[in-house]
């Protein structure tokens, strides 16, 4: 590993392309969290309502709703586009449909094929027992809830005779009938998708006369649906649920409207306060909040009766509320649902079941839309685990093509060939074995096809399974040659995960309407949230295989949930880990950090070098510099092929910053399109959570013309500012699933706080052929490495699968 020698050299190529140097650890002036802290949004151009953004999974109470410094708040917000008021991360990343003038946009599209897919969650909701009907005050047995809550965490009773035992979950129910390609165009065709101009201006007038800006009237008109002006007269508190909008904003706007009558006490913000909470929780990953947590952040927000505020969510149907059992040390596994994670409902239980009523239990918090989501993606994954596989071709002829393969991928093939469900762990290089197996797995007939999360991660392995390997030295797939007929028996191209949903990429559905195919492998596994999974696997036909693949080392998802970990830890299912190391200095480099340690690499072509910098100011200049000027000349990568990363938007080496500075060196101009001239570096996200790189093309009154992952993309106008960015830098979460041939990390000295074993994973193994590091956080990078694993995440995932099927 190479590092500068004179922080204070002003020629950064000196790092890259100078003579022998003397090598030096990569802990040397650490990356700080300068870029990592962005704490506003653009939820409104004054700055009023800023995006809220949090830490992944902060523990602490007080954290809950407060303004993230760092980029997963970022990457579920603002990097999202915040173009609408959805709790980001709820759509998967995917890429755009064919664009035609008689289609409707893919984002659309996506949304469309996802709300069919969640009507179907929600049939299959209605079925089971203990749902806690909307409307009207708490009374009966919902009013008794949160006091027999009380009473089992204060231990004056046992569980067991507070929550009954719910009847058991029904059977998955039938398909539905066919959905056609184009789920949208049909939808348009019978009616207007989003707000009418009367109903935004309606709004727009409310806003205006409660001092909340006028700019969130599209979002809040398109969240509160008809009618959204008289919700917000009677509720003025709905405005939280605008993304962006904080409570104390909407306190003000309340306040506004309502004059003497809007106090601290009013039911209607408790209840807001309750269902923001949950919506920041699920922005920092977790699923659920656990009750403890979930007052005491409600007091820290001025709530006086944090009590009677979740009470009034669950009286309204805004939330749910669920007990699970927790293990202790020696206990016997919990196997009634009543111990493992069910919907809770006070009344009786079964005396006689001693060990039940002594087991404790944790009470969870949770908003609908996650808690069903999370409860569908069990179901679905217990089916395929329950299940037997379909029977393509007989066991000779897998044991053949496992033979035909090598090492991991011999046992890939061998493990799907017998089971519904398998788990593929391994670095960037390990992608060779799930395209030996979908080589294997078309050879045999089976319709095999690759999904991933992102377009970056589709086009990546596409790119290896076409035979261009994603890296220099990639070994090799050690899967059968393929035949002739590349069509039939090839390596399947890979899709998106929200282009397969959506029926505009892969191979559509089938008369049941389900995915028409055999074998699904999603790669990027670790990037997958509970709705995404939830929806993926809600789609696969009976006797589907489906292959989880990935590198549990990386950051989690932007969404909610830990999908890839928790199945991990579950151990309900076969896991196979590839024994191909990554290679070169750079794959030593990674490695190491993977399990905690960041030591000095050998890189004698210069593959890592380390640039420090004193100040946020240098932090910039080198890194033009070395985009630029010193990797074009001493690597040979041009400056396009070079990606920038930050901990963060925000901040003086944010991704905002950089940006400016790479635009003015690289392509400058008047940014006469919204800031943006034909040639920039873009990134365009057209739904939360989701990124597709580009560039721009030009701009007319339809908006800006964009060019990503080979689609012609058209940005209207109004929504340009929130949904696309430059380029040049991102963020790590954004650039997860690519990788580039050269890789500029920047560390400032204040982004220690965004620092983590992940996110310095992530990002560092984000490069192909070259890593230069700018950083000025000194002993915190290895710190980080050593110390400062994921944070924690409150899911509920391997709850709901313990009753359901069998462990390792």
């Amino acid at each position: 590993m190479s590092t500068e020698p004179e922080p204070a050299h002003e020629d950064t190529a000196a790092a890259v392309d100078a003579g022998p140097e003397t090598p030096g650890a990569t802990s040397g002036p650490a990356p700080g969290a300068a870029g990592a802290a962005d704490e506003g949004g653009a939820g409104a151009s004054d700055g009023t309502a800023r995006t809220a953004s949090s830490p992944a999974a902060d523990a602490d109470p007080g954290s809950l709703g407060r303004e993230a410094d760092g980029e997963d708040g970022e990457s579920s917000g603002e990097a999202s586009g915040e173009s609408s008021g959805e709790t980001p991360g709820g759509q998967p990343e995917g890429a755009e449909g064919d664009a035609t003038p008689a289609q409707v946009s893919e984002a659309e599209a996506e949304l469309a094929a996802q709300r069919l897919e969640r009507e179907r969650i929600a049939r299959r909701k209605a079925e089971k027992q203990g749902p806690i009907e909307a409307g009207g005050k708490l009374s009966g047995t919902a009013a008794d809830l949160l006091a027999a809550v009380r009473a089992v965490e204060s231990g004056e009773k046992p569980a067991a005779t507070v929550f009954a035992e719910p009847a058991p979950a029904p059977r998955r129910a039938a398909p539905e009938p066919a959905r056609p390609p184009r789920p949208v165009a049909a939808e348009r065709a019978a009616g207007p998708v989003g707000p009418t101009p009367e109903a935004v201006e309606a709004v727009r007038r409310v806003l205006a006369e409660g001092g909340a800006p006028e700019a969130l009237a599209p979002q809040a008109a398109a969240l509160l649906g008809e009618g959204a002006e008289d919700a917000l007269r009677a509720d003025p508190w709905r405005l939280l649920r605008v993304g962006g909008v904080r409570p104390e904003q909407a306190d003000g706007f309340a306040r506004a409207l309502l004059g003497a009558a809007c106090g601290p006490d009013d039911e209607r913000r408790g209840r807001a306060v309750t269902v923001w909470l949950l919506e920041q929780a699920a922005l920092a990953g977790h699923t659920a909040l656990e009750l403890p947590l979930l007052t005491a952040a409600l007091a820290e927000r001025g709530v006086p009766d944090p009590d009677a505020a979740v009470q009034s969510a669950l009286a309204e149907g805004e939330a749910l509320a669920f007990q699970d059992a927790l293990e202790e040390p020696g206990a016997r596994p919990a196997s009634a649902p009543g111990g493992s994670g069910t919907a809770a409902g006070p009344g009786g239980a079964d005396a006689a079941e001693e060990e039940d009523e002594e087991r404790p239990v944790r009470v969870l918090i949770g908003l609908e839309r996650f808690a069903l989501a999370e409860e569908s993606l069990a179901d679905g994954l217990a089916r395929l685990v329950n299940s037997t596989p379909k029977q393509d071709g007989s066991a000779a002829d897998w044991e053949r093509a496992a033979d035909a393969a090598r090492g991991a991928a011999a046992d890939l093939v061998r493990a799907v060939a017998g089971h519904g469900l398998v788990l593929h762990t391994g670095g960037e290089a390990s992608l060779a074995e799930p395209a030996a197996l979908l080589r294997a797995a078309r050879a045999l007939g089976l319709r095999a096809w690759a999904a991933a999360p992102g377009v970056l991660g589709r086009d990546r392995f596409s790119a290896l399974a076409g035979g261009a390997p994603s890296a220099p030295g990639t070994p090799d797939p050690g899967g059968p040659p393929a035949p002739e007929d590349s069509d039939s028996a090839g390596p399947a191209p890979a899709v998106t995960v929200a282009g397969l949903l959506a029926g505009t990429e892969g191979p559509g559905r089938d008369a049941d309407g389900a995915l028409d195919l055999d074998l699904l492998v999603v790669l990027d596994a670790p990037h997958l949230d509970v709705e995404a999974g939830a929806l993926l696997v809600e789609s696969l036909p009976d006797g589907a295989r489906l292959v989880l693949a990935g590198d549990p080392s990386v950051l989690w998802s932007v969404g909610p949930g830990r999908v890839f970990a928790d199945l991990l830890a579950a151990r309900i299912c076969p896991q196979v880990a590839s024994r191909l190391p990554d290679p070169g200095p750079l794959g030593e480099l990674v490695s190491g950090i993977g399990i905690g340690e960041l030591g000095q690499v050998e890189a004698p072509g210069k593959e890592v070098v380390i640039v420090p910098v004193r100040d946020a100011g240098e932090a910039v200049h080198r890194t033009v510099q070395l985009v630029a000027d010193s990797v074009p000349r001493a690597i040979g990568v041009p400056a396009e092929d070079t990606q920038v990363i930050t901990p963060g938007h925000g901040g003086a080496v944010g991704t905002r910053a950089l940006n400016a500075a790479l635009k003015q060196r690289l392509n400058p101009g008047p940014g006469r399109f919204g800031g943006f001239d034909p040639g920039d570096r873009v990134v365009h996200s057209p739904v939360p959570g989701r990124v597709l790189p580009g560039r721009v093309v030009t701009a007319d009154a339809d908006g800006l013309h964009l060019s990503c992952a080979g689609e012609d993309v058209v940005v209207p106008p109004e929504l340009v500012e929130r949904t696309v960015r430059h380029g040049w830098a991102l963020t790590a979460h954004q650039a997860m699933g690519g990788r580039w041939p050269a890789v500029v990390v920047v560390l400032p000295g204040d982004a220690v706080r965004a620092l983590s074993r992940p996110w310095i994973y992530t990002a560092f193994g984000r490069a192909a052929r070259h890593l230069s590091v700018v950083q000025g956080v000194e002993q915190a990078l290895p710190r980080a490495v050593a110390e400062v694993p994921a944070k924690p995440r409150t899911t509920r995932l391997p709850v709901l699968l313990a009753p359901q099927v069998p462990t390792d």
